[in-house]
């Protein structure tokens, strides 16, 4: 069995680009993520200690990405999900990183990674 936690719709302002205008602004990235954990230990004794925090987690993600800066968000996606494989405890994910506005006449781009432990 395989229980999944999800966050939708995180956004957060970080510098990213390959453009040198683009590495003097901020800019809105969304995120959107499933992340594979078992909850059982925590939905058994309601338990939060044993439960997978998405608050921490979200916390975590806009705190690398505001304070980290890349090129691409390619390389933002794959240091991200290496950390929350690593540190978190979770043992699948599948993220969505978008960049709305970086392609004139596109609601949105970006990409989509699922990553193992």
């Amino acid at each position: 069995m395989t229980d999944r936690i999800f966050i939708e719709g995180l956004e957060v302002y970080a510098v990213i680009g390959i453009f040198d205008w683009e590495k003097t602004h901020k800019r809105k990235l969304v995120f959107d993520l499933e992340l594979a954990t078992d909850i059982q230990a925590a939905a058994r004794g309601d338990d939060y200690g044993q439960a997978l925090c998405y608050g921490k987690i979200s916390a975590f993600i806009s705190q690398f990405a505001e304070t980290h800066q890349f090129e691409l968000i390619e390389t933002l996606a794959e240091r991200i999900a290496e950390q929350l494989l690593s540190q978190f405890g979770v043992s699948w994910l599948k993220m969505k990183l978008s960049k709305p506005g970086a392609v004139p006449n596109a609601r949105n781009v970006g990409l989509i990674i699922e990553r193992r432990a």
